[in-house]
């Protein structure tokens, strides 16, 4: 049984961990493209060049945590040291050296983008990989897994909320300031939080053939041959798409084809609870009505939220009431995403042990950040040559080309994508009700053999 000291302690690292990786994805383009004054062009190639390197960084790291041994454990101590060096790159991506300029510029940045990028991995692979390890009963692991993304909703949802007001006041005036002191209050946040969780969280579920180390071929013949990884591979990287992009695109959304650059924080802070609330009744409704069900909900939910945000935005594109209704809608589903595909990785470690012998949580894990990263990259990049070709320039009034890509930004592509992730899951994942606790059962009993 897992206590409420373990789940909170938990909870906490997540929250520290997504301040400082939440200021990266909301913000990052537009502190890049309006305050460092950054081609956008230059900016989405960028985030897309960094994330080819993680294609074998993130492996490369899972195969290095699940061969680690210590008396910390594997996961723990990869934490910390992930945290410490993520948190430095972080103030260092949001604090411009004076004597930089031009070249110099577009050098720095890169260099701690890509920076950012691989202490990240240090850093989120071995938190995610623990779930998995804390618990091995299905409901359980359920309500374990909303606990982390519920403080880590809660991170996105301030920060989203107040990010730009609590800017503004750091930096009086000098937005870069701002962006610069509000890193560091992050990052002092993020190690005093991992601190606990590293404390207080420990593994409780080992299995023997852990004691087999793997290298890097095998890490990847892990994630290529375990065949549900591989759907659930697509699938999330649909959501992470749609998340990405809608949240990449919406201050320039607001701020440009709106008009009115608040209601960014209206639509944010509404989109953040209803997130929360989502994960919160995660576990009841799986138990209630089935994974199936509420995966479908999962993505049905933001087609209904953007369309609502396409018709506020042609009836009346200012009123709070449509614009934080179509946020609560879009992000009910993202919320039950959110829980079930982080339990639906745990399952696919426990299909890995049935299909290969072993558990290899960090090397499937390193999976969800690879994708995460990689819809950034993804994401950015479609932004910045999107906003390029359409002739965006910042802090002007946008001509009729660009608030049109906008808009497509904002609205179609999410609710594509939300639908591509829907039938790929409805096609190729099989690990469901009788199916998984068939594996399961095949598991226990291999374990009960072993003792």
């Amino acid at each position: 049984m897992i206590t409420l000291k373990t789940k909170l302690s938990y909870g906490l690292g997540a929250l520290g961990k997504d301040y400082a990786c939440a200021i990266v994805y909301i913000f990052l383009m537009y502190y890049f493209t309006d305050v460092l004054g950054l081609a956008p062009a230059f900016v989405g190639t960028l985030f897309l060049v960094a994330r080819m390197w993680d294609a074998i960084n993130d492996p490369a790291m899972g195969m290095l945590v699940d061969n680690t041994r210590s008396k910390w454990g594997k996961f723990r101590p990869w934490i910390l040291i992930g945290t410490i060096l993520n948190a430095i790159t972080v103030v260092g991506m949001f604090t411009k050296p004076e004597a930089f300029s031009g070249t110099k510029l577009y050098i720095y940045i890169s260099i701690m983008y890509i920076l950012w990028g691989m202490t990240y991995t240090i850093m989120d692979i071995p938190f995610w990989s623990m779930i998995p390890s804390l618990s091995s009963d299905k409901k359980e692991r359920e309500e374990i897994a909303v606990v982390p993304r519920i403080f880590a909703s809660l991170a996105w949802l301030s920060l989203g909320s107040f990010g730009l007001p609590l800017i503004a006041f750091l930096g009086a005036g000098n937005e870069s300031r701002g962006f610069s002191l509000l890193s560091m209050g992050i990052a002092v946040v993020f190690i005093l939080t991992t601190i606990v969780t590293v404390r207080n969280v420990k593994e409780q579920v080992v299995s023997k053939k852990n004691a087999e180390k793997i290298n890097l071929k095998s890490a990847f013949r892990l994630i290529l041959k375990n065949d549900q990884l591989v759907a659930l591979i697509g699938t999330i990287l649909m959501f992470n798409l749609m998340s990405q992009i809608s949240g990449g695109v919406a201050i320039y959304y607001f701020k440009y084809v709106v008009g009115m650059e608040k209601l960014f924080s209206v639509f944010t802070g509404f989109s953040g609870l209803a997130e929360i609330s989502a994960l919160l009744a995660f576990p009841m409704l799986s138990r209630k009505i089935g994974r199936k069900k509420v995966f479908f909900l999962g993505c049905g939910l933001p087609v209904i939220g953007f369309l609502m945000l396409f018709i506020s935005g042609v009836i009346a594109p200012t009123n709070l009431i449509l614009v934080a209704a179509s946020g609560i809608v879009a992000k009910l589903g993202s919320g039950l995403t959110l829980g079930i595909s982080t339990v639906m990785l745990a399952d696919v470690v426990d299909y890995g042990e049935f299909k290969f012998g072993s558990r290899n949580e960090s090397v499937i894990f390193s999976v969800q950040t690879l994708l995460v990263k990689s819809a950034s990259a993804i994401s950015g990049w479609l932004i910045g040559m999107g906003l390029s070709l359409v002739g965006y320039t910042p802090n002007i009034a946008q001509g009729a080309s660009s608030i049109l890509g906008i808009k497509y930004l904002m609205i179609v592509f999410p609710i594509l994508l939300s639908i591509f992730g829907y039938v790929i899951y409805k096609k190729y994942y099989k690990l469901n009700d009788e199916y998984y606790d068939e594996v399961m059962n095949a598991i226990d009993t291999k374990r009960s053999l072993e003792v």
